[in-house]
């Protein structure tokens, strides 16, 4: 193992190139000290990257005990070989003179760094990943943090008796806030959150923060063990909501008489901290198990295609048995995202094994984000070094791939996606519907300044569904309009009004319902079929969620089919509108 030093970050991060073999490697690795700005005052942390990291995977960001110094301490403590091991980004924190506060400014300062570290200047991230660690009295910080802002990290872990009673704070909650463009939503909800505690005895203080984290949690009485936890408070096994978008999953651990911090204490906390992932939704962010594809039996693919590694992941259900045809759905993940994390976001493998699909999820090609920042941030229709990347060839080639390989039903082949994946999914509904039956964008659809290729327009008009969040700033905006009853961006609107002229759909004649969190505006043609759909999701950011993906399928998709001789249909009737004039 190399000796750890600090490198500095270049400034221009586009002067890096990109190994097309690997689109989604990171461009840098080692150590590198990062600044976070925390009520006008700067802070720095040191960050390390693991060679050969891909983007996007996990990031524990850490508290160290005060009084070492912090390249050291990556080394002797194990988190450096943690990170190497379970192929982690990890963040490490440093106390001012003095040591570590508890009057909450040291809890906001790594709160702080949870956002500093999704800027995407010199890596990509995810925030429904990121999980806290406290060591020595860095301990009660990382609880602190956890405590004003549980919405928003997915798990936390400690070393080391708590120097502050969390029952005195219990009601501290970090701002509510958007930052990156409103990408990025601080909710700081109070909510369930995974924790576990390693402490020499359970002194007030443990007591207090493991009662604290039960009553959040709703866990049951009595305590369980195993794992190395002494204790394990469970969640209640009642539930009285959905977990269609939720799992109740979190425990409160604690392992007394051995608080010392090593690679395999490390490691066995890591384990269960480690599952849980947070997405965004309506309302707060969800809390759920993460689901690996290769866990669950999807294939992972992988072929050059255009100069490029390209690769997607396959989910055949065991009922879709190659003695007849079944429906696909393509599924492309948002901007930074990869097909992994949108395979875990969507939960659109548990719609294929109710509803019998076959089902995919490409990976999209690179762009530069920002001047002078990376080349390789995962974008559909994006550009390297000014040359576009023609990812509508990819989507075709890909989809021709899989047909050769697996039955599949020419006449329902559907397109989905979320965010630069939606824009994707509409692009796709205009420029190969020929291949495509229906297309559902999720928080986001065509936009000229987005899509850096051209491509041809196919026939025929295909129908179309669109969902977003009402507090989307990248799809909708404050206000009225004369003309809708809701109101977007006017890119988006004039996409929209460009779909009501392309199928032939009079504005006027339009349905509207509400199925709460949505409400639904459907543009029907002369024979009802509603060929035209937009959704609202109420108090929603720029997001998804798995209850979207069957709704998608449910309610849209399964409707829409080409029959023996190509024609479009809906729910058994050829639809005429479109047969005539098949216009692109």
């Amino acid at each position: 193992m190399d000796k750890l030093t600090v490198k500095s970050l270049p400034e221009d991060m586009a002067s890096l190139p990109v190994d097309f073999t690997e689109p989604n490697r990171t461009l840098l690795h080692g150590c590198f000290w990062e600044q976070a700005n925390i009520a006008g005052k700067e802070r720095k942390f040191l960050t390390y990257i693991p060679k050969d990291l891909e983007y996007c995977q996990p990031c524990l960001v850490v508290a160290p005990p005060s009084g070492h110094d912090p390249l050291t301490y990556l080394e002797a403590s194990g988190l450096r070989a943690l990170a190497d091991q379970e192929r982690l980004f990890l963040f490490l924190l440093v106390p001012e003179k003095g040591g570590w506060q508890t009057d909450g400014g040291d809890a906001d300062y790594m709160n702080t760094v949870y956002m500093a570290i999704q800027r995407r200047d010199f890596y990509v991230t995810m925030q429904d990943n990121i999980y806290a660690c406290g060591i020595g009295d860095g301990a009660v910080i990382a609880h602190q943090a956890a405590q004003r802002m549980t919405s928003e990290w997915s798990g936390l872990f400690s070393f080391g008796a708590l120097t502050r009673n969390l029952l005195e704070t219990r009601d501290a909650r970090a701002a509510s806030q958007e930052q990156n463009g409103s990408e990025l939503r601080i909710a700081a909800v109070k909510c369930q959150l995974p924790v576990w505690l390693a402490v020499t005895s359970m002194d007030e203080h443990t007591a207090a923060a493991v009662n604290y984290w039960k009553a959040e949690n709703h866990a049951a009485e009595p305590p369980l063990s195993g794992q190395g936890a002494d204790l394990i408070w469970m969640p209640s096994p009642v539930r009285r909501y959905s977990e269609v978008n939720e799992e109740q999953i979190a425990q409160v651990r604690v392992t007394l008489g051995n608080e010392d911090v090593s690679l395999e204490s490390l490691r066995r906390m890591w384990g269960y901290i480690g599952l849980a992932r947070r997405h965004r939704g309506y309302g707060q962010k969800n809390l759920r198990y993460f689901k690996r594809p290769s866990d669950l039996g999807a294939v992972l693919q992988q072929r050059e295609i255009g100069g490029m590694d390209r690769l997607w992941y396959e989910y055949v259900p065991e009922s879709c048995t190659p003695d007849r045809k079944w429906p696909l759905v393509v599924a492309m993940h948002g901007r930074g995202g990869t097909a992994e994390t949108f395979f875990d976001l969507t939960n659109l493998f548990q719609v294929a094994e109710a509803r019998k699909f076959i089902t995919v999820f490409p990976q999209a090609g690179i762009h530069q984000q920002k001047p002078g920042g990376l080349k390789n941030v995962l974008y559909w229709n994006g550009s390297y070094e000014g040359t576009p990347i023609d990812d509508v060839a990819f989507i075709r080639a890909m989809v021709a791939d899989v047909e050769s390989r697996l039955p599949i039903d020419q006449g329902r082949i559907y397109a989905c996606g979320q965010s630069s994946g939606g824009i994707m999914a509409d692009v796709l509904s205009t420029c190969a519907s020929d291949l495509f039956t229906a297309c559902a964008s999720w928080s986001g659809m065509y936009h000229p300044k987005k899509v850096h290729g051209t491509y041809p327009r196919t026939a025929p008009v295909i129908p179309t569904l669109f969902l977003c969040g009402a507090e989307d700033a990248f799809c909708t905006e404050r206000g009225e309009d004369p003309e809708l009853p809701f109101r977007l961006i006017p890119e988006l609107r004039r996409d929209i009004m460009e779909k009501l002229e392309r199928c032939q759909l009079d504005i006027k004649r339009i349905q509207t319902w509400t199925t709460d969190p949505i409400t639904w505006y459907c543009w029907p043609d002369e024979q009802g079929v509603p060929m035209l759909t937009v959704g609202i999701v109420r108090d929603m950011p720029h997001a998804n969620y798995p209850e979207e993906s069957w709704i998608s399928y449910d309610q849209f998709f399964s409707g829409f089919y080409r029959n023996e001789k190509s024609q479009l249909c809906w729910r058994g009737k050829i639809i005429e509108s479109i047969q005539d004039t098949g216009k692109a």
